[in-house]
């Protein structure tokens, strides 16, 4: 056989210790992972790489999900395929703009004007310094490209084969125009629309929030039963967790079979303190067994007000603004002077204090029936808030998603079935979610560091906006700022004038920009023909939980614009878990920074762990694992130093022993069933079955030649046979393993082999399976069984492996003791084995040694 490898260059001492820093500063050298656009699409991977926020620290779960990607990626090179694997940052948003608050002790206030001039203080102090719109987004721009460099280079560290010549930014002008233009294609297809409409509200964040934002958290509240009076002046008690919106009530509702309440249906009762007169309903929303059955609807409490709201075509009544408290103007209804200063107590509160005058001035006036019930209820929070969430109504842009038209829903629904999900269960989150929005997608978001809403509206000759008429950017001008650039047509100076215009003040949820990574990464706008060699792509890797948000926001994006799924696969990451089975997250505090451990352990060890867990499988933090990957890399160096320092093999030399053969053969096995895990994106189990039998190789097989390989049985064609076969194996492995381990593979590849293993073809089962030429694979088996019975003797014996063995009886069927005699000979030197004797018997082999 053949080697097209250089000479044995293997230090003495190998050592993993500084293996990062030497390869990743090569491979950036020789260019290694860079993408050749010249190929076909049908030549080429293509990888919709998760763009990371970078907003202060990389934490251990970000370097578990995208080391599964990177052994994919790599895997794939060796396939052959030229890989389009760009990276990407995610840095606009509330991430950003809160570690910009903190970082610089700054807050924007767009009503100020820009200073060129404006340093942020060294040490922030206690209260935030207000600065322009403008200067607070150059802050933003400022300190996300600072973490971003700091991440590079922790990613580079681990290893990731991300073309570092292909980053793209979801702020930058090429990503914003992107944007900006899907978003105007929307807009011109009747996709996306302006509405003004009960809206989600953050009152921290002031801003608007979407359904995929959503979360439930579990909060301590208590119930208050409350007297409405009824139309005979008798009482009708309701119970609420939120007496401090009686000023928003607009009606009270029962369910329709609900005997209790069918009388009052169609008339009219008085709310407490305020009496305004509210109607009742009948609604099947409405549950008999909640409370006293009967609820009242103020205007927004909840989702379920919303519906009634809609539903009953019900007044609007709001008492909280923007900023979470209560407006100043007292809501149409409540006209009494009674009731006018009962308001008036609320006036400006937050609505934890407004609950605690209104509870007041309830017991003084007696319609507060008891005390409180306390009861504990699950409350909607924004994911990246602290406050409860209020409903404020307010004018917002939506994209239509399916939430309100079934046959979109449907089709969406029908693109989770074209899209092939590992692991399979994973497509179920998905069905579930879309078949269960009841809203199109708020896109709109009152922010300052994000892509524009690229539109301006005209005034009519009192100033007031016309919504119905945008004003709408030529594509060739995009990226545009409507709050800073004037449309065609008009001057700067007409701004906020009678018959002049206004700028759009709001920008893109970052939900709207991340759901067009196909398309930025593969730069749809600037350069088709990439686009076109990259698109549709080949896979979406990413964690479970942003199903609902990125996964099905992306594909709404490509089903609409292009009529196809934007990638072929999803590969679903699960959670890293603390010692106590929760989830690592930045929030939770419990997180834990790669940095050490990747100087601790090293990036193989880390990279180990990460890619030991299945896909879509939460994993616990293991340091142990770690532990593990390192002594793993370091055999990798050992044997490989080993097995090439029996110096290069004849070049005519095959392997023609049958114990070479039956490892070979073992061997291919292996090699099938990591290409077919690999092939269905289960790099846990293709190192796994490698691991496997690369420590079978080690002890077993490694042991049992040594002595022939050394030449020591005066069998040249057996030493060359065994060599060939150790050199073989060798190379084999390092493909096998070059996916996880890439930096001790590479190092041991560079002592004899020419290029990089990372471009190296992937390894071929037939070809050895047809060097083992047929060979009994389970002879290495059967050698592996006796040389063990041996260690045991002489373990128990308490002597050295080295010991002489006087004799060896070896009991088993005729069938086994001639497969035995095949490699009896190599089992005798490794056992230090004077006489064998092989008898007849029946059962299973069994082994007597003589020390």
């Amino acid at each position: 056989m053949t080697f097209n490898h250089r000479r044995n260059g293997a230090p003495d001492k190998p050592a993993l210790d500084g293996l990062e820093e030497k390869w990743s500063g090569r491979w950036d050298e020789l260019g290694v992972f860079v993408f050749d656009r010249s190929k076909t699409r049908d030549e080429i991977f293509s990888i919709d790489t998760p763009p990371l926020t970078a907003s202060g620290s990389l934490h251990i779960g970000h370097v578990f999900s995208y080391t599964h990607t990177d052994t994919v990626a790599r895997f794939q090179r060796m396939r052959g395929k030229e890989v389009f694997y760009p990276m990407g940052w995610d840095d606009n948003g509330l991430p950003s703009e809160r570690r910009v608050q903190n970082h610089y002790g700054v807050r924007c206030d767009p009503s100020l004007p820009y200073d060129p001039a404006f340093r942020p203080p060294h040490t922030p102090g206690k209260q935030q310094i207000p600065v322009s719109r403008r200067t607070f987004v150059e802050l933003c721009d400022r300190l996300t490209a600072e973490d971003e460099k700091a991440y590079e280079q922790v990613w580079r560290r681990l290893g990731l084969s991300v073309d570092w010549t292909r980053p793209y930014r979801t702020i930058d002008a090429e990503a914003r125009a992107t944007s900006q233009l899907a978003f105007l294609r929307n807009l011109e297809r009747g996709e996306a629309y302006l509405a003004e409409a009960p809206t989600l509200w953050d009152v921290t964040f002031r801003t608007a929030v979407a359904q995929a934002e959503l979360e439930d958290r579990e909060r301590q509240a208590a119930y208050h039963r409350l007297a409405f009076q009824g139309p005979g002046g008798d009482r009708i008690m309701i119970e609420t967790t939120r007496p401090e919106l009686l000023p928003a009530c607009v009606a009270l509702v029962a369910h329709p079979d609900d005997e209790r309440y069918r009388g009052l249906f169609g008339t009219t009762v008085r709310t407490p303190l305020f009496g305004v007169e509210v109607p009742v309903h009948a609604h099947y929303l409405a549950t008999p067994d909640k409370g006293s059955g009967i609820a009242m609807v103020c205007t927004f409490g909840d989702t379920t007000d919303v519906t009634w709201w809609r539903e009953l075509r019900l007044a609007t009544r709001p008492v909280i603004g923007w900023d979470g408290r209560f407006v100043a103007e007292t809501p149409a209804g409540v006209e009494s002077p009674e009731a006018r200063s009962a308001y008036a107590r609320l006036a400006g509160a937050t609505a934890h204090t407004a609950r605690e005058r209104v509870v007041a001035l309830l017991r003084e006036s007696g319609e507060m029936e008891g005390e409180p019930r306390p009861v504990t209820h699950a409350v909607k929070f924004f994911e990246k808030g602290d406050k409860p969430l209020e409903i404020v109504t307010t004018r917002q842009w939506y994209l239509r998603n399916g939430g309100r038209d079934d046959e979109l829903r449907e089709q969406l629904l029908r693109r989770g079935s074209e899209l092939e999900w590992h692991p399979p269960h994973m497509r179920t989150r998905y069905e579930n979610w879309v078949s269960g929005l009841n809203g199109d997608w708020l896109v709109s978001r009152q922010r300052f560091f994000g892509v524009p809403i690229p539109v301006w509206y005209p005034l009519d000759g009192d100033g007031q906006p016309d919504y119905d008429r945008p004003i709408v950017p030529d594509g060739a001008a995009l990226p545009v700022d409507p709050s800073a650039e004037a449309p065609a047509g008009y001057r700067e100076e007409q701004r906020g004038e009678p018959g002049g215009f206004i700028g759009d003040p709001d920008v893109m949820d970052t939900w709207a920009t991340s759901s067009l990574t196909p398309q930025i990464a593969g730069r749809w706008m600037a350069d088709p023909d990439l686009f076109g060699r990259v698109f549709p792509m080949d896979v979406r890797p990413q964690a479970h939980e942003i199903i609902r948000t990125w996964l099905f926001s992306t594909v709404v994006r490509a089903h609409t614009e292009h009529g196809t799924l934007p990638w072929r696969h999803a590969t679903i990451s699960g959670w890293i878990l603390d010692p106590d089975r929760k989830k690592m997250s930045k929030s939770k505090g419990n997180v834990v920074t790669p940095v050490d451990l990747l100087e601790q352990y090293g990036s193989d060890a880390v990279r180990y762990w990460a890619a030991g867990a299945r896909p879509g499988t939460d994993t616990a933090f293991d340091i142990g694992q770690m532990k593990i990957g390192r002594r793993l890399a370091t055999k990798i160096l050992n044997v490989g130093r080993f097995v090439l320092g029996f110096g290069d093999a004849e070049p005519d030399a095959s392997v023609t022993e049958p114990l070479d053969r039956a490892m070979l053969a073992g061997l291919a096995g292996a090699v099938e069933e990591a290409t077919a895990a690999f092939e269905e994106f289960d790099y846990a189990r293709a190192l796994e079955r490698t691991e496997q039998y690369f420590w079978r190789f080690c002890d077993d097989y490694v042991e049992l030649v040594k002595a022939r390989a050394y030449g020591d049985q005066g069998d040249v064609a057996g030493a060359q046979s065994a060599r060939a076969a150790l050199r073989t194996a060798l190379d084999t492995f390092l493909r096998l393993f070059a996916p996880v381990l890439p930096f001790v593979t590479e190092e041991v590849w560079s002592w004899w082999a020419e290029g990089s293993v990372h471009r190296a073809a992937w390894p071929d089962a037939d070809r050895l399976r047809g060097l083992a030429e047929g060979v009994d694979e389970t002879l290495l088996g059967t050698a592996s069984d006796v040389i063990a019975s041996v260690r045991k003797a002489k373990s128990e014996a308490q002597v050295s492996m080295r010991t002489e063995v006087t004799k060896a009886v070896v009991t088993a069927s005729r069938s086994d003791l001639d497969r035995f005699a095949r490699v009896a000979q190599d089992v005798r030197a490794a056992g230090r084995i004077g006489v064998v004797e092989l008898r007849e018997g029946s059962g299973p082999p069994a082994v007597r040694v003589s020390l």
